[in-house]
């Protein structure tokens, strides 16, 4: 984690031990409702961390997986965290006590999963090529459960696309993100977005980069016109679409890649945005011109993944 406040331009990180291999993902969440805002990060130590997201001091630890863990959400009532993982399974857990709550299971390795808005959906996607969204609505009301409360964790009410197929082989989802409570962001490996209304299971409309996705996040800006902006991390391009106007607003090249690794984030102003991958630095960039503004130095591997807080005062790597 590092603040994003410099002095003589120089930067000092709040160093957060715990994992034990590289990370997948780090995200933010705040709670409004309790005026505190909370990191988690899923790891291939197979052991997602929450944290305090301004100290960054630990806060618990979700233990149960047997694979590496590719995702890890909170929602927004910062009740309820979901996980995916390489054991081909998703689970969801009780964000206060840590306790298992549900465990989907898939048929392949699953890389992305998200609540939805309102929290009463949750939309999963990985190697099967298809979107599961699960309705997590009865589950709380029947007062949540234990995963062995059941053969397999699910009830009936789930809803799953049809696998995604170009040139007869299914596509990977890489990174889903809810923008509404009915409309959900899906990216794949072929580069292509897709917006899925998800009530009538159809695409309304896509967008398209020229390599797979690697990164992909939602922005509602502070700026003076209150943009929502798409931040995509592909190859070696970052580009931002405009979710209102269905505008690609900006895109640059980066001097890295994000072929296995990396990603992009924005800050809430829109002023500036933040991006790593294939070597060992974080670049801070001006959103208006790209012109790269800060190299920080620091960590002993490739940059896996990045996101500023939403109140845009740090950022974790």
């Amino acid at each position: 984690m590092t603040n994003d406040q410099t002095k003589e331009k120089r930067q000092i990180p709040i160093v957060c031990p715990g994992h034990t291999r590289p990370l997948a993902e780090v995200q933010f969440t705040n709670v409004k409702e309790e005026n505190r805002i909370f990191l988690v990060s899923a790891c291939h130590d197979k052991l997602p961390m929450l944290r305090d997201g301004v100290t960054g001091n630990w806060i618990g630890t979700f233990m149960g997986h047997k694979g590496a863990v590719w995702c890890c959400r909170l929602d927004r009532s910062g009740s309820l965290a979901a996980t995916a993982s390489g054991d081909f399974s998703v689970k969801v857990w009780d964000a206060i006590t840590g306790k298992s709550l549900w465990e989907f299971p898939h048929n392949h390795i699953v890389k992305t999963c998200d609540f939805s808005p309102d929290s009463s959906r949750l939309a999963t996607g990985g190697h099967e090529g298809l979107l599961r969204i699960y309705n997590l609505t009865d589950q709380l009301r029947n007062g949540g459960g234990d995963d062995s409360n059941n053969e397999n964790g699910v009830d009936d009410d789930i809803v799953a696309t049809e696998p995604i197929v170009l040139n007869h082989e299914k596509v990977v989802i890489t990174k889903c993100n809810w923008w509404t409570d009915k409309l959900l962001l899906a990216a794949g490996a072929d580069g292509t977005i897709r917006f899925w209304e998800v009530d009538n299971n159809v695409v309304a409309h896509t967008f398209k980069v020229d390599a797979e996705v690697r990164d992909m996040e939602i922005v509602n800006t502070t700026s003076d016109d209150g943009s929502t902006i798409l931040t995509v991390a592909s190859g070696n391009m970052v580009y931002f679409f405009d979710l209102n106007s269905k505008e690609l607003l900006k895109s640059y090249t980066m001097p890295i890649n994000f072929k296995d690794e990396g990603g992009a984030s924005l800050h809430p102003s829109g002023t500036k945005f933040v991006a790593g991958g294939s070597d060992l630095w974080v670049r801070v960039f001006d959103y208006e011109t790209g012109e790269e503004l800060e190299c920080l130095k620091g960590h002993h591997g490739p940059i896996r993944c990045l996101r500023y807080a939403p109140d845009g005062k740090s950022f974790a790597t």
